[in-house]
């Protein structure tokens, strides 16, 4: 054989044992155990045990992961640059800011701190590169279709920051101060319009309702438990709706931030009167910043932006079409490969078909539970990387009974339309719901489960027709 061919054939086997890393038993456990630890166990439990835990499982997925991206023969440096880029972020707030502007980019807004502690876990190095020389295996490579899209979410699931609450605001002399997570301040000294940080001042305990100077008779008062706020214009003897978020984009809400800890709720209120006349009304509203009424009565939620201050542009979008909603598109999606696979069946009704498409149609329902668990169960984390795993699982299948039944062209289109509009049918008021119409999740529940049944049923018999024409 050529020394060409040899290098080849030694190139060949180099690659195939790093795709071997990635599948060893080690680190498959590792990827189990960071998703597990960092989507589950860290909200039920955080501290010590599961910080140091998240440490040593991402020490043993992120060399094999960094060996795909380096040339041969670069094993022991993915280890070492990883061992180097772990230390540099642990023990110096450059390192930490750079890795949460990268996290930012792959996995959405992200902090990662600086903490020397954690370079306890660096002997997991060690047994990463043994867990390397062990990886005999060449044809690892389609395992590693598996591994390696998991091991990726498991390593971009880390290191989200912790979004900053508003807890407090207080009127002082021409300002309004914002109070955030009880360590630092926001001011604005123009009405609440613009906001930048300040040093941190006397602490006091956030108002529930505040009246306008001079005015006794215009009073405002937050509503507890909800973000809104009710207006007095005759000094607290009867109260009306000043500002509120409706309970339908409360959930909205409460979705897109269903991963942040803090509440969700007005938790006080300060009035200021303005030069010129009029007064602002401003409300703390935890991790949704704060509220702003204007002296002309208009109010605006303020959202905290990347530089730490306050802006209508940064706060959550309530009414965006299809926004917080994948977990409905998830269930709309897997109940179309559902009904696609059902019309196969029906289309070239076989015994092994039939346990195919049985098989599949559980496993679909098995995964479309999840996702609909409420948002404040830490196992709701689990249900994308759950339900794109199904998704991807499901197709497969759904590709091995297209060449089992041997379908004829027209019967294979009856039967994806049938599969397409169900997942349309399914998810389309869930989108419209996003945007508020209908504002309700349940209206919108019942007209999926009546849009997505007719049209299962209209496509389920259009299919059965064309088979027998």
């Amino acid at each position: 054989m050529s020394p060409l061919a040899n290098r080849g054939q030694a190139a060949a086997l180099q690659s195939g044992m790093r795709y071997a890393w990635l599948c060893h038993p080690v680190t498959l456990v590792s990827v189990i155990v960071l998703l597990v630890n960092d989507h589950l166990l860290k909200q039920a439990w955080p501290g010590f045990v599961t910080g140091k835990l998240s440490d040593v499982a991402g020490l043993l997925v992120a060399p094999p992961l960094l060996a795909l991206l380096l040339r041969r023969r670069a094993d022991a440096a993915a280890v070492l640059l990883t061992g180097a880029l772990f230390a540099a972020v642990k023990t110096t707030e450059t390192g930490a800011e750079a890795a949460s502007q990268a996290w930012t980019l792959v996995a959405g807004h992200s902090r990662v701190l600086a903490d020397p502690t954690d370079l306890l876990a660096l002997p997991a190095l060690a047994l990463a590169w043994w867990v390397r020389r062990q990886a005999h295996e060449a044809r690892a490579r389609t395992r590693t279709l598996i591994a390696l899209p998991l091991a990726v979410l498991a390593v971009t699931a880390t290191g989200m920051r912790p979004v900053p609450i508003a807890q407090d605001v207080r009127a002082e002399a021409g300002a309004i101060v914002a109070d955030v997570d009880g360590s630092g301040d926001l001011a604005s000294t123009d009405g609440g319009r613009t906001w930048s940080p300040r040093s941190a001042g006397l602490r006091g305990r956030g108002q529930t309702g505040a009246c306008v100077h001079g005015q006794a008779e215009r009073c405002y008062r937050i509503l507890k438990g909800r973000l809104g706020v009710d207006q007095s214009d005759d000094g607290g003897a009867t109260w009306r709706a000043s500002w509120q978020l409706s309970e339908g984009r409360l959930q909205v809400l409460k979705r897109a931030s269903n991963s942040w800890e803090g509440p969700v709720e007005s938790m006080a209120v300060a009035v200021q009167d303005r030069p010129g006349g009029g007064h602002v009304v401003v409300v703390a509203n935890g991790r949704d910043g704060v509220a702003v009424r204007d002296t002309a009565g208009t109010w605006r939620r303020l959202g905290f932006g990347k530089n730490g201050g306050l802006s209508e542009a940064d706060a959550t979008p309530v009414n965006r079409f299809g926004a917080y909603v994948w977990k409905e598109t998830t269930v709309a999606l897997l109940a179309g490969l559902g009904v696609f696979a059902l019309a196969l069946g029906l289309s070239r009704p076989r015994r092994g078909v039939a346990i195919v498409v049985i098989v599949n149609l559980v496993g679909c329902l098995c995964a479309a539970l999840l996702p609909i668990a409420p948002d404040v169960s830490p196992t709701a984390r689990l249900a994308g990387p759950l339900g794109l795993l199904a998704v991807v699982t499901t197709m497969i299948t759904l590709l091995v009974m297209t060449g089992m039944a041997g379908l004829k062209a027209r019967e294979l289109t009856a039967a994806f339309g049938a599969g397409v509009f169900t997942a349309l049918a399914v998810a389309l008021p869930f989108h419209g719901w996003s945007a508020g119409r209908p504002e309700d999740h349940g209206t919108a529940l019942g007209l999926s489960v009546v849009l997505g049944l007719a049209t299962a049923a209209t496509g389920l018999v259009a299919t059965r027709r064309t088979a027998t024409t």
